[in-house]
């Protein structure tokens, strides 16, 4: 007899239909699972069989003949347990067929039968929702209840057990599942701007990075605060949209690092892996491909500190993300795109020892050895950068002022502001999307650039070398200063700030930066 399975896969972090198929056929006794296995999958045999025996089930020995298609398709992860096991019961008479023909079957089986906990859920409940299989149940396990369950409309069906499944299903009462009454989000980090003494420019800075998305490099010597600012700047960030937030689940989940109890992400995700990362772990990589550090920060924040003591080929492999807001990942027979649209920030000493440029301590390094360090970092890279922002250490009497700033509340009101300015200004264009990623075409049309304003950075531009890139990013940087004001229109004053992060010394700390800082 045949039984066919309505089931799901995620690829990169987008689930398709699989129809799970299986026959049970007379022969020699053996199970065959065929529609590119991978090794996990091939393994549900053993898991099946067990769940299926001490669930006080039959398995009759026959040859059992299991299809997943698309057959094209390279199947992974353990999600597939479920319904294989179904579609044996339906083959070998156990369970009727139109029991389960108003189901989509997910999930992984303990060897006692239990339902464990999977990964990519939430994809999975998105493609029952919108792609036409909305009118089916997606029975999944108790595990995933809450992060299916953030896409509205899917009906959800989570028995504990193999057994409590198959009853309920010869019944024709499958009993809807409801998430638990999850806790309030919890709170804001307590990491506030106002703990950090001086660095106004750095402040500054970082206000405009939050507002318009723009990629920014700090650079100071060691204990400037470097660390401690980046490490701030979600506390000014506003907080995830409905399908943002969903998008920023849905990694997480093929990832495997949802919170458990309690999936939702509300805060932008803030990534700082460290400087010993790999290729793939920064990027994504794996068989099957997973998501890395950039697409894990997707409307986030990827916060490299120590950024010249990573592996220079890892650092440039975020030039191409940084343009597309995506990574793509390519193999022999696949090509998997996660997205990746972060705001990078980097920190960076200025020399080897540190103290390029501290009038307090005296630098030990040669020249030559300074200019090594630096070329670590590619005028490519830099190019994509936003601002370079000098950060110079403080008077030990500055210290004594920490606590008495403003607050990140207070700055986070101005960003909200400013971002609402934008979406504003650009949902005529169908853009949604904050000045650091909108289209050229777009900015140009909808900047509105004053004259004396369009005057200065053509100038400025020409004197300072620019390239195409960087006269564009100068454009989105003063764009989102006149946001930040409250000015409909770019002035010479918003240039002319932006221009400060893209001086002729942006590529290292000069003296003069570091003692101003």
């Amino acid at each position: 007899m045949l039984a066919a399975i309505h089931s799901a896969a995620v690829l990169g972090i987008e689930a398709y239909d699989v129809t799970v198929e299986v026959d049970a056929a007379q022969g020699l006794p053996q199970w065959t699972i065929v529609g590119l296995p991978a090794g996990a999958v091939k393994e549900s045999r053993e898991r099946v069989g067990a769940a299926l025996v001490h669930s006080g089930f039959v398995v009759p020995p026959k040859r059992y003949t299991i299809n997943l298609a698309p057959a094209d398709r390279r199947k992974d992860g353990t999600a597939f347990d479920l319904p294989i096991a179904l579609g044996i019961l339906v083959a070998t008479g156990q369970l009727r067929a139109e029991a389960v023909e108003k189901i989509v079957a997910v999930g992984e089986l303990g060897l006692d039968g239990t339902l464990r906990a999977m990964r990519g859920a939430l994809p999975v409940s998105r493609r029952v929702a919108q792609h036409g299989t909305g009118a089916r149940t997606l029975v999944l396990p108790p595990a995933n209840v809450a992060e299916a369950a953030l896409v509205g409309g899917t009906a959800l069906a989570a028995p504990a057990t193999l057994r409590e499944l198959v009853a309920a299903l010869r019944r024709a009462q499958l009993a809807r599942a409801e998430p638990a009454v999850a806790p309030a989000p919890n709170a804001r980090e307590s990491l506030d701007f106002a703990d950090v003494a001086g660095q106004g420019t750095a402040k500054r800075a970082l206000e405009i990075a939050a507002a318009g998305g723009h990629n920014v490099i700090m650079v100071g010597p060691p204990g400037a605060g470097k660390t401690m600012l980046a490490r701030r700047l979600p506390s000014i960030l506003p907080a995830l949209t409905e399908s943002e937030a969903l998008d920023v689940t849905a990694i997480h989940s093929v990832a495997g690092v949802l919170a458990p109890g309690d999936p939702r992400i509300v805060a932008r995700p803030f990534r700082a892996p460290h400087h010993t990362i790999s290729d793939a772990g920064l990027i994504g990589g794996g068989n099957p491909p997973r998501p890395g550090e950039m697409s894990l920060a997707h409307h986030g924040i990827l916060f490299l500190d120590e950024l010249l003591e990573f592996r220079r080929h890892v650092v440039e492999s975020l030039r191409q993300p940084m343009e597309d807001g995506r990574v793509v990942i390519a193999r022999a027979a696949i090509a998997v795109a996660f997205p990746a649209r972060f705001t990078f920030v980097g920190a960076m000493n200025p020399c080897p020892c540190g103290n390029a440029g501290d009038a307090a301590r005296a630098c030990s390094c040669a020249a030559a050895d300074i200019a090594k360090y630096r070329a670590r970092l590619s005028g490519p890279m830099r190019d994509r950068v936003d601002m370079h922002v000098p950060v110079g250490a403080l008077p030990l009497a500055t210290l004594a002022s920490s606590g008495t700033g403003e607050r990140s509340e207070r700055i986070r009101e101005r960003v909200e502001r400013a971002r609402t300015r934008q979406l504003s200004r650009y949902v005529a264009s169908g853009e949604s999307l904050v000045n650091a990623h909108v289209s050229a075409r777009t900015l140009q049309s909808s900047g509105n650039l004053s004259s004396n304003a369009r005057t200065l950075l053509a100038a400025s531009a020409e004197r300072l070398g620019l390239t195409a890139r960087g006269y564009h990013r100068v454009l989105r940087v003063s764009r989102t200063i006149a946001d930040l004001d409250g000015d409909a229109a770019v002035e010479s004053a918003h240039i002319a700030e932006a221009l400060r992060y893209r001086a002729p010394g942006h590529a290292g700390v000069t003296e003069s930066s570091s003692r101003s800082g």
